[in-house]
């Protein structure tokens, strides 16, 4: 991506366009753009922010003129479409000038160097969020934490579905282990499944093979540590409508901001997918393709264009179904579980993602960037009004519950009571 402006250096004190924006923002004439509209994750958020909220104006941005216009026509009169390349830091600027917050949804966000985006952001003053699902990315976005402060501009990175939703499911497992339970976190892990591809298309694909290239860093007892990416296969229960699944360890950003910011010692996250010889594929990439095949994103954006139509004809089969499991294990032996599962990952994403939206728009964010988990991104009270929103048309959605009653399917025979 081009480089961006650099943020104003006579940038007003933080609390003056904060105070202003905040007002703006919660106004019924909001406007959003989503960068990345025409793809399945910006296209699924537009039309679920949408649905969600009717009175807001969104902004279809993207480079394809054909396909951004069809969908703002479905949106309905509130919505349009602007075309912008994400590349192009003086067209970016442009279209950000009269935006109230801006949604990055324009991935693979693997190996991008600049924060172009997040950058323009800032210089305009415009409230910002991002689905980006890379470690290195996330941190590159921090770093622009206290030009995002000075400048009264609301940020937050990895707020998608996983990483995003996941983050806050854990961080209301921390807080209720330390304020109702009174007991310290020691293990916190994530598991995630999707069937297929999970019709998120070929960026979901192009993040996956990309993700295969790169170490996976975990902790365990507050030490880093490096694995190979794809490996640690277990076989985990994700609850009623999926069961038994296989997952396997890759290097995703909620592992790091999680053991950071939540302070929990040991942290891991894996993923699978279904059908199982998908599982296998994605091991032999890894064990047999090389690092630097791996990550060079202009080949596997090719490998991506040559795999992308076997992928579209399993998926008719397979269907997109999404599942996320996190456990915390604390100190005195209690164990708790959050799960979280979908029938349709590309509309799941942007019920997720547009969630992150209106909590942005709503006031729920202080001025910085910032990760999901953390309350100056999210405040705790408004963690739940997320989740309901987020969770919208799931089968399954469970918070802090003990592992049987999401593995057995209990039932309740009165008084609270489960056999």
């Amino acid at each position: 991506m081009a480089t961006m402006a650099v943020v104003r250096a006579c940038a007003p004190p933080a609390a003056a366009p904060a105070a202003d924006a905040t007002k703006r923002r919660k106004s019924s004439s909001a406007r959003v753009l989503v960068l990345g509209g025409t793809g399945r994750v910006g296209g699924s958020t537009a039309t679920a922010l949408s649905k969600l909220r009717p009175d807001l104006s969104i902004l279809v941005g993207g480079r394809n003129r054909e396909k951004g216009e069809s969908l703002a026509a479905k949106l309905g009169e509130r919505s349009e479409f602007v075309q912008v390349d994400t590349r192009d830091a003086s067209v970016l600027e442009k279209a950000l000038q009269d935006v109230d917050l801006v949604v990055h949804a324009a991935g693979p966000f693997q190996r991008e160097q600049k924060c172009a985006v997040l950058e323009a952001a800032i210089s305009t003053k415009t409230a910002y969020i991002d689905v980006c699902d890379d470690t290195d990315y996330s941190w590159r976005a921090k770093g622009f934490h206290e030009q995002a402060k000075a400048a009264g501009v609301p940020a937050i990175t990895t707020a998608g579905i996983y990483p995003g939703v996941s983050n806050v499911m854990a961080a209301e497992l921390v807080h209720a282990a330390r304020s109702e339970n009174d007991c310290e976190p020691e293990r916190l892990r994530f598991f995630y499944y999707t069937a297929g591809s999970g019709g998120a298309g070929p960026t979901i694909l192009a993040t996956s093979f990309l993700l295969l290239g790169e170490d996976v860093i975990a902790y365990n007892k507050g030490e880093e540590i490096k694995l190979k990416p794809y490996s640690g296969g277990l076989n985990i229960d994700f609850g009623k409508g999926v069961r038994m699944k296989n997952v396997y360890l890759l290097n995703l950003p909620e592992v790091k901001s999680a053991f950071k910011i939540l302070g929990v010692p040991t942290v891991s996250a894996r993923f699978g997918t279904a059908p199982f010889f998908w599982n296998w594929g994605m091991q032999a990439f890894a064990n047999f393709l090389p690092v630097e095949f791996l990550r060079d994103k202009n080949k596997v954006l090719k490998l991506v264009q040559s795999v992308d139509p076997l992928v579209r004809a399993v998926d008719g089969i397979a269907g997109e179904r999404v599942s996320m499991r996190v456990d915390l294990e604390c100190s005195n032996g209690r164990s708790t579980v959050a799960l979280f599962t979908h029938r349709k990952l590309s509309v799941s994403a942007g019920y997720a993602t547009a969630a992150f939206v209106l909590a942005v728009l709503e006031g729920n964010t202080q001025p910085g960037v910032w990760f999901p988990e953390e309350p100056e991104g999210l405040s705790i009270e408004a963690r739940k009004l997320l989740l309901q929103r987020a969770s919208q048309g799931t089968i399954n959605f469970v918070m802090n519950k003990p592992s049987w009653m999401v593995e057995t399917d209990p039932k309740e025979v009165g008084l609270g009571i489960y056999v």
